[in-house]
């Protein structure tokens, strides 16, 4: 995909940097998506002279927009679970993040729907899902009360513990292999909910979440039921303008701070010397030196294309090559006409799920198949943000997980991808929105190759490297690399993965690792993180 520089942007970062101290050590920063930008802030705060460079033509990554005809496509995540990260990552910069974003809480967070027609309200009001539980399956209240009870202490564990500090020692892991066993890492999140609830659906609405950050929920591992606590206890949250806006926000804060966010800007490696990272050198021939370098490209692309020149004792293209890799998403953003009044039953978020569960997930997990099924997850933020349509109109996204490029037969979306999306549209008019093709405006698919080319992710991967328990904390790539010194890592790739928070929490543990900025020489600079 063509970019074009943001001239907003572009202007912005050539200003002169004012208000650090002379002699600031450089920073730079490769990717400007959340946990690139989080990064940089944080990297800002603590005294660095930052540059952030990203290829794209506006600051965000998979959360980056794109406006077409008056709509505002919001490209990737849609909605803020723990809003207390980026308070506190704003704080650290001393400001205030609710007077730079707007967010807005959701009620109901979303609507799952089967095709037998029964469907499933989610809310943060716990008598209301009992309620809805109740609805169902009468039996399974009593295993909500449980399952909460579970999620709360994963969350405690894995978000609070784990998810706020490095994992980049074998010591780490193995001072919490105990903890791991007594809460049951080893079992996958569908069969914790399946021990809870007995009606299928129900097991489904309590075990899909992995699928948000790339995961297949009959395999990664239960600590991530601990979502189910993350949306009872902060709720769901929308800003208004999207993700974007929060995007947009924390360049603002980077640029206030002395930062430059440089878009259109393509680092095409990681340069090394004496053992360290010691700038990049772009597309266009040109170097930047510095004394960090933190990579937010996707952990696969920064070891395999970045570092390519560099021998490496891990992450070689062998071992990135035998890694599970997230799911592939195809996306189709759309417009309507005159719908503002239309479909009144339709929210904010709605899960529509195919007539399988398990098959469905192991097609593109394990298969390689692009099934005659789908199940979608289908966005219309105009419910709660004005901003995303013309007045009168909607914009919407439907989502439909696929299998990523890399099995050995992978989907010719140049060849399906037109033929996928009518297959889209027909299921959404049949079950969501009749009527959908008269109302049409604006249009625009994602195929797991725009993922590869626009955000250079392997294999087009969704969400980067599966979270599967041997492919997290510690045995996921480190916030800190293991292959150069100086060199750091943060976003859905390293630790403690995909996700809002979990991109925004890298940020934070990245922090804790790089030496607060000081008028060093570099080589003690070069060895403070060892």
């Amino acid at each position: 995909m063509m970019t074009r520089v943001d001239p907003d942007l572009a202007s912005r970062a050539a200003r002169p940097v004012s208000g650090l101290a002379p002699g600031a050590p450089h920073a730079v920063v490769i990717g400007a998506g959340l946990g690139g930008l989080a990064s940089a802030m944080r990297l800002g705060a603590k005294g660095y002279r930052v540059t952030v460079l990203d290829r794209l033509d506006v600051p965000g990554g998979r959360g980056s927009a794109l406006w077409r005809d008056g709509h505002r496509f919001d490209l990737g995540p849609t909605i803020v679970t723990v809003p207390q990260v980026f308070r506190e990552l704003w704080a650290a910069c001393g400001r205030n993040f609710d007077a730079d974003v707007d967010l807005r809480p959701l009620d109901p967070f979303y609507r799952i729907c089967w095709p037998d027609g029964s469907h499933f309200e989610m809310s943060g009001d716990e008598s209301r899902v009992k309620a809805e539980i109740a609805r169902l399956s009468p039996g399974d209240v009593a295993g909500y009360d449980r399952f909460l009870r579970d999620s709360e202490a994963r969350y405690a564990f894995g978000f609070e513990d784990l998810g706020r500090r490095s994992m980049h020692r074998l010591w780490d892991l193995v001072k919490v292999l105990p903890r791991f066993g007594m809460l049951r890492a080893d079992r996958s999140v569908h069969a914790h909910a399946a021990r809870r609830f007995r009606d299928p659906r129900l097991r489904m609405a309590f075990s899909f979440h992995p699928l948000f950050i790339g995961g297949d929920p009959f395999r990664v591992t239960s600590m991530y039921i601990l979502v189910s606590h993350l949306e009872k206890a902060f709720g769901v949250h929308c800003a208004i303008g999207g993700v974007a806006a929060i995007a947009r926000a924390m360049a603002d804060v980077i640029e206030g701070q002395g930062g430059r966010v440089r878009m259109g800007t393509e680092v095409d490696e990681i340069e090394v010397s004496g053992g360290r990272a010691s700038g990049v050198r772009l597309k266009d021939g040109a170097r930047l030196a510095a004394d960090v370098v933190v990579s937010n490209a996707d952990a696969g692309h920064t070891y395999d294309r970045l570092l390519r020149n560099h021998g490496r004792k891990r992450w070689t293209a062998a071992r990135l090559k035998r890694s599970r890799w997230s799911m592939g998403l195809f996306v189709w953003y759309f417009g309507t006409r005159g719908t503002a009044g239309k479909w009144r039953d339709v929210g904010h978020h709605t899960i529509l799920n195919g007539p399988r569960y398990r098959g469905l997930v192991d097609d593109i997990f394990l298969r390689g198949k692009l099934s005659e099924d789908m199940s979608l997850y289908v966005h219309r933020p105009a419910v709660t943000d004005p901003t995303v349509a013309p007045e009168g109109d909607d914009t919407f996204y439907a989502l439909s997980p696929v299998p990523h490029l890399g099995f050995d037969d992978p989907v010719d979306w140049a060849e399906a991808g037109a033929r996928y999306r009518q297959k889209v549209q027909a299921v959404l008019e049949e079950q969501l929105l009749p009527g959908l093709g008269a109302h049409l405006t604006a249009s625009e698919v994602f195929t797991p190759l725009t993922f590869r080319d626009r955000y250079l992710a392997p294999y087009g991967s969704g969400f980067s490297i599966e979270p599967r328990i041997l492919q997290s904390a510690w045995f996921r790539p480190h916030n800190v690399s293991e292959e150069v010194r100086g060199l750091y890592l943060t976003g859905a790739g390293t630790h403690p993965g995909a996700g809002l928070p979990g991109v925004v929490s890298s940020a934070e543990v990245l922090a804790q690792l790089v030496p607060d900025a000081v008028a060093a020489h570099r080589p003690v600079m070069a060895e403070a993180a060892e």
